[in-house]
């Protein structure tokens, strides 16, 4: 059963860098795909990028595209957002999220989340 637990966001001025890991201490991670998701206070959920079981495939939204990179580790079963050029409409919670099937780039697609860690982009 997969577990998730997120680590890494903070304050940040605009245009910084923040590094998002996400440690699973379940026995099928790479099996899974992956995904970071976020969300807004008073607002949905909104997926942001996703990565399959073997880093074939990487996704992401347009918002996000050439700023993010998402990355994983199979064997440390984690699963990493570096986050460049941040803006502050990027202020989330960020999510992990973990997909048995589909390219995990649709909510109902999720099958386990982790508790999300705040990333606030201000000067």
């Amino acid at each position: 059963e997969v577990r998730l637990v997120e680590s890494g966001g903070g304050l940040v001025q605009p245009g910084g860098s923040l590094r998002l890991s996400c440690a699973d201490s379940g026995f099928y991670f790479s099996l899974y795909t992956m995904a970071w998701v976020r969300q807004a206070p008073g607002k949905g959920l909104e997926w942001v990028t996703s990565i399959d079981s073997g880093s074939s495939n990487t996704y992401y939204a347009d918002s996000v595209k050439g700023r993010f990179t998402i990355s994983r580790d199979n064997a440390k079963k984690m699963v990493y957002l570096q986050m460049n050029n941040l803006r502050p409409d990027d202020t989330d919670m960020y999510y992990c999220a973990a997909c048995s099937s589909g390219s995990c780039s649709v909510i109902p697609d999720v099958n386990v989340w982790g508790q999300g860690t705040q990333v606030t982009v201000s000067s």
